[in-house]
């Protein structure tokens, strides 16, 4: 029997395999809805991959230029269904640009607070999802008692668990309770002990770090090239945040930091994320102290603000306003508008236009997710099939928003 030559080249020892072409999603767990790739693979590397975002064919666009211009409300939570309070001030702050309208300051700081806390609640929802989607399933548990200590503030506050349609142009729908600081206060304390918690489980955890560093890299200028920002961003490094660079509200009378990355890779777009939730609980501190426990939150203008219910059953004045803002909507000046804001994953624009009526003419928006998802092939291409779910998992894809 002749000896068996050992002395083989690298690429004699592979198996022979042909291309494959392969479906994940739209139904896959880690897809996250509609989302469907075309992979491309050679083995379990990935040569080629085609990411599309599906069809939720929502119409929201459309939709908000059908009724009143306080009719949009209840679209704008449903675009980012994790953290809509952000979408709520968003939309509310576009409004009043156009209309030359600045709320008091206790409204000003009360958007703040419920804005922070629907960014605490968003970056809970990705990292606990995308711990589990690796198969921590108890940190994902841990994350999400804690975002549901968020959510009884927000339920609290506004009546509604998820999509509270809680803002209105000029204000807000009702002023804070009384137990609202003390409330985010406690809350916080609970918060930021189960985070600690969930961070000793995972940053310990040498399966877990393998998943993610130098997993899905992408460099500072590529992530700017294809229009990217929020914490996709910061990971490369750019501390671009708009409550920063152009700030609204009070974010320049309150002190932060805008956590960033090094490597652009996925255990970065973790880390930013959870650094970031620190920060808010730092705003919301601010908030507490600052924010007056008595004054009005709502402008004083019969043009675009509801009157008192008990003045709208009591004179006739208060029925037809009422009566008109209901049936006709604000009548908001001519003209258009481009108003931004931090959203939970970036950038979020709306442009507004004006033709002086009661419903909008044009409501178009600029949604963070929908860049970054142009970003996923580049991540994806050249790494294995099974790093897909942390990459995707790591850009937080929310459907509502990318299906404008």
């Amino acid at each position: 029997m002749e000896p068996i030559d050992l002395d083989l080249e690298e690429s004699e020892l592979e198996l022979p395999a042909e291309p494959m072409r392969l479906n994940m999603g739209p139904s896959h767990p880690a897809m996250h809805g509609t989302v469907r790739m075309v992979i491309e693979l050679s083995g379990e590397t990935i040569d080629k991959v085609d990411v599309q975002i599906g069809y939720l064919h929502r119409g929201f666009e459309k939709m908000c230029e059908r009724g009143t211009w306080a009719q949009v409300f209840p679209y704008a939570d449903r675009l980012n269904y994790v953290s809509p309070m952000l979408n709520n001030v968003g939309y509310a702050l576009a409004v009043e640009k156009l209309c030359n309208i600045s709320v008091p300051d206790r409204c000003q700081w009360y958007r703040m607070g419920l804005g922070e806390l629907a960014r605490i609640s968003d970056h809970l929802t990705c990292t606990g999802a995308m711990a589990m989607e690796l198969g921590a399933f108890t940190p994902f548990l841990w994350f999400i008692k804690a975002r549901d200590m968020i959510w009884d503030i927000l339920e609290e506050e506004t009546g509604a668990r998820l999509t509270h349609s809680f803002g209105r142009i000029g204000g807000m729908a009702a002023p804070p309770t009384p137990k609202f600081k003390e409330m985010v206060r406690a809350s916080l304390k609970k918060v930021l002990g189960i985070l600690e918690e969930g961070e000793k489980m995972l940053l310990k955890n040498r399966i877990f770090i393998d998943r993610l560093e130098k997993v899905g890299v992408i460099s500072q200028e590529d992530a700017i090239s294809l229009g990217w920002t929020g914490p996709c961003l910061r990971a490369t490094g750019v501390s671009y945040d708009v409550r920063k660079a152009h700030p609204y509200l009070k974010y320049d009378e309150v002190e932060f930091e805008v956590p960033v990355g090094q490597r652009g890779d996925t255990m970065d777009r973790f880390l930013v994320r959870l650094a970031e939730i620190r920060q808010s609980a730092l705003i919301l501190e601010q908030v507490c102290q600052r924010m007056a426990d008595d004054g009005p939150v709502n402008v004083d203008d019969p043009r675009v603000m509801m009157p008192p219910k008990d003045q709208v059953y009591n004179t006739i004045e208060a029925t037809i306003q009422h009566f008109k803002l209901v049936m006709e909507g604000a009548k908001i000046p001519k003209g258009e508008v481009y108003s931004y804001t931090e959203g939970g994953n970036g950038e979020l624009g709306f442009y507004l236009v004006s033709d002086g009526s009661g419903t909008p003419y044009r409501v178009r928006i600029r949604p963070p997710c929908f860049s970054v998802v142009g970003g996923v092939a580049q991540l994806i291409q050249g790494g294995m099939l099974s790093d897909v779910v942390p990459i995707f998992g790591s850009v937080n894809m929310i459907g509502g928003e990318c299906d404008h």
